[in-house]
C-alpha cells in the first residue's frame, strides 16, 4: 500500500517549506503553495538557485497571514493573506510572464534588507491564470509561482535508494516535494499517471529535472556537489538528471497524512522511463 507521509508547501517561492497534516487540493497545486514570489528589480523571480541565502528564511501559516522569519538574526514579519496595494505588474518566471500583485512596501523594504538585495514581494491573486506548457498538459491548465507545474511527488523509496549510494544521507527537504508517500518501489512515481488521493484526481505529466537547489542544505544555505553528481551516474536522460514527477491537479477535496494513494494507470511512453522501471505500483 502507497501513503502519503509529507505534505508540504512553499508559500513564497524559493523560500523554506512548511510541512501540513492536511492540505486543500486546488487546480494550481496545493493551497498557498507559491502563491507569492520575490522578484528583482527587472520584475524576474528570485530563486535559491543565484540567491542561497534564500533558504535561511522560515514561515509558518497563521490565521491571518504567513509569518515569515529570517533565521539568521531571529527578526520576523507578518505578511497578511490580503496585499496591502492595489498596484499589478507583469513578472517573469523562466520563459514565462504573467501578473502578480505588489504585496507592500513594507515586505519590500524587509526582504531587501534581510536577503542583501534589491527585492520585491509579489502575490499571485485568483484571477491570475498561469498556463502550463501546453506539450505536457491541457491547454486550461494553470499553475502557480511554481517553476512550471501545480505539485511534486517523490517516493521516499526514491530518495532511500538515492541515499545508500551517497557517503552523506540528504533530508527530502533539498528535492522540494508537495506530496511524499511510503511503500512501492525506487522511483515508482516515474510511471504513474491517474493517482488519487482521497478522492483527489492527479495527472503525472513530466519527470522533474533537477539543478543546483538540490546541492544546498535547507538549514545552512552551503552548497555541495551532491546529490546531482551521484544521480547524474544512473538519473540521467539526455541532458537531464530526473528524481520525481510533476504532477497536475483536479480542484477539490482535501487530502492529509495517512492517506492511501491509489495508483489507476500508468505510463508507457519512452519519456517516462528512466533505467529499469516497475510495472505495476
Amino acid at each position: 500500500m502507497l501513503l502519503v507521509s509529507q505534505l508540504i508547501v512553499y508559500p513564497i517561492k524559493s523560500l523554506g517549506g512548511i510541512g501540513l497534516q492536511n492540505a486543500r487540493v486546488t487546480d494550481r497545486g496545493l493551497e498557498h503553495d507559491r502563491r507569492w514570489m520575490l522578484i528583482d528589480a527587472n520584475n524576474r523571480f528570485l530563486s535559491q538557485r543565484e540567491h542561497a541565502q534564500l533558504a535561511l528564511f522560515s514561515i509558518i501559516i497563521l490565521d491571518t497571514g504567513l509569518e515569515v522569519t529570517c533565521r539568521s538574526d531571529g527578526a520576523a514579519l507578518l505578511i497578511p493573506f490580503v496585499p496591502q496595494t492595489k498596484q499589478m505588474i507583469d513578472v517573469s518566471i523562466w520563459d514565462d510572464t504573467c501578473p502578480g500583485q505588489i504585496v507592500s512596501n513594507e515586505a519590500n523594504e524587509w526582504f531587501s534588507k534581510k536577503a542583501g538585495m534589491d527585492c520585491r514581494l509579489v502575490y499571485m491573486p485568483d484571477d491570475v491564470h498561469r498556463q502550463t506548457d501546453s506539450r505536457y498538459t491541457d491547454a486550461d491548465g494553470i499553475t502557480s509561482f511554481s517553476d512550471a507545474y501545480p505539485a511534486l511527488l517523490i517516493g521516499q523509496a526514491s530518495l532511500d535508494d538515492l541515499n545508500s549510494r551517497l557517503a552523506e544521507a540528504l533530508p527530502m527537504n533539498r528535492f522540494r516535494p508537495n506530496i511524499v508517500f511510503t511503500g512501492g518501489d525506487p522511483y515508482s512515481e516515474d510511471i504513474m499517471n491517474h493517482i488519487s488521493i482521497n478522492g483527489a484526481d492527479m495527472y503525472g505529466v513530466k519527470l522533474c529535472a533537477r539543478c543546483v537547489l538540490t546541492t544546498i542544505d535547507q538549514d545552512t544555505a552551503t552548497k555541495g556537489k551532491e546529490p546531482l553528481k551521484t544521480l547524474s551516474q544512473y538519473r540521467r536522460k539526455g541532458a537531464k538528471i530526473l528524481f520525481g514527477q510533476n504532477l497536475m491537479m483536479t480542484a477539490g477535496g482535501t487530502i492529509s497524512v495517512g492517506d492511501e494513494l491509489q495508483v489507476h494507470t500508468t505510463h508507457t511512453e519512452e519519456r517516462f522511463i528512466v533505467g529499469p522501471q516497475i510495472t505495476e505500483a
